[in-house]
């Protein structure tokens, strides 16, 4: 979220209250475009397009993808519309994406024809792929070479690429059809002899990703290979874009979020925690607790019915279905985690559960000596307080399992396995938890 800056802003307000164009622009041509939006934030619409118009169209593009989501489509649908042509065509084809996918639908066919042609072409291809594929994530602005020419023409031809692409680190070799042949690093053209043959220095063997590969596969495979871009192919292998480190990093950035409000029980806001309404945050809040809420209430009434009858027993039970839930909540935390990172798939299970028995299994046999010496001082007799840990025992290695198992189903469902949140969980634990508890009481103590 971009914060207004409270030193710069009155300066600000004072160019524009003066019509001072050139002292906006040179404000905006000598700072970072992220520091353009941050200090220009605290303006109202009326006010920001103004100091945009002052700056050239390009520049324009640059500073607007650094104000956040929401007032991004705040401006697009407070805009003159003669504005919005020429920023949506100078606008980063990725950053543009991000954009037209959070307007209305028929909004942006309202404005596509304000755009040249060639543009409205990678627009619409790119708004046709799922946002959680490859082609969600991919930029159509890359530099490419046939395979027939010098080193030495390459980088003459390089010169008039770079202005419009995002990355020339890497340049995709194609042949007339646009099919990827290999690809050749800018440092490995610039030392080639410039007589050299792209064909004969480029390398052949390119990891890609198709055009509606998950995008979860496309993060693992950019971070294997430790690139700095990978490129993306249709089904007839032609090269249609690439996928930078940057755009990654931003698509890991909020995978690791969502899948921590998830994790804490909480439906993804999709917008920074200040930016989200308080009713959105409400519904989003309160389904998950609604559903815990019928949990515990199935774990009061398993414990109203349970036929606990020694006193001493019922002090131990947020003990007992503690530390059942704590050994799930950490099951269930690793297990996703290795999912999303790749550390594990899901046909690796059979190992999953028995690593997560043998653990449960040691971490129970460790809680249950503190447990066992505590039962003795409450119980009637050493026999009496065996309850505790054999209990204690029971409900981690049923923690560990539940809280190792359900992320796994999950995920052979199709589903999100962070899905399976850290309460949702303890819930279960506790449910069973008691009803082992009231069982090992019943076999121990009559």
């Amino acid at each position: 979220m971009v914060v207004a800056n409270p030193i710069l802003l009155p300066e600000l307000r004072v160019m524009l209250a003066e019509g001072d164009a050139a002292g906006l622009r040179e404000v905006a041509a000598e700072l970072h475009p992220a520091t353009v939006a941050e200090f220009s934030e605290g303006l109202d619409d009326r006010e920001l397009w103004q100091m945009l118009d002052a700056v050239p169209v390009e520049r324009q593009a640059e500073i607007f993808p650094y104000y956040p989501m929401p007032r991004q489509v705040e401006l697009v649908m407070a805009a003159d519309r003669q504005h919005l042509g020429p920023l949506i065509e100078w606008m980063a084809a990725d950053n543009r994406d991000d954009l037209l996918r959070e307007l209305d639908p028929d909004f942006v066919e309202e404005i596509l024809p304000l755009v040249a042609k060639a543009e409205r072409h990678d627009i619409r291809m790119l708004l046709s792929c799922p946002e959680d594929s490859a082609g969600g994530l991919m930029t159509t602005e890359y530099a490419s070479l046939p395979a027939d020419i010098t080193a030495g023409e390459a980088v003459t031809r390089l010169r008039s690429q770079a202005p419009d692409s995002e990355s020339i680190y890497y340049i995709y070799v194609l042949d007339a059809d646009r099919k990827l042949l290999g690809f050749v690093s800018l440092r490995d053209l610039i030392l080639a002899r410039p007589t050299a043959l792209v064909s004969d220095i480029m390398q052949r063997d390119v990891i890609r990703v198709r055009l509606d590969e998950p995008r979860e596969e496309v993060v693992q495979k950019l971070a294997r290979f430790d690139f700095i871009a990978i490129p993306v192919v249709d089904d007839r292998d032609r090269l249609v874009g690439i996928i930078t480190h940057d755009d990654v990093l931003d698509a890991v950035r909020q995978d690791a979020t969502d899948d921590a409000q998830r994790i804490a029980a909480v439906s993804p806001l999709g917008e920074s925690y200040l930016d989200a309404a308080i009713v959105s945050m409400t519904w989003k809040r309160g389904v998950w607790l609604t559903i815990l809420f019928g949990t515990a209430a199935v774990t009061a009434m398993v414990l109203a019915r349970s036929p606990i009858s020694h006193p001493w027993l019922v002090a131990f039970i947020p003990l007992v279905i503690a530390s059942g839930g704590n050994s799930g909540n950490q099951s269930a935390t690793l297990v996703i985690t290795a999912l999303s990172t790749g550390d594990c798939k899901l046909s690796d299970w059979p190992r999953i559960l028995k690593r997560e028995f043998a653990l449960g299994l040691l971490l129970g046999a460790l809680l249950a000596v503190p447990g066992y010496l505590l039962g003795l001082v409450y119980a009637p007799s050493p026999i009496d307080a065996l309850v505790i840990p054999f209990t204690i025992l029971s409900v981690v290695i049923l923690g560990t399992l539940v809280g190792s198992g359900l992320p796994l189903l999950f995920r052979s469902l199709g589903l999100d396995p962070a899905l399976m949140s850290n309460p949702f969980v303890s819930s279960i634990v506790d449910i069973v938890g008691i009803v082992l508890y009231t069982a090992i009481a019943v076999l121990v103590l009559e």
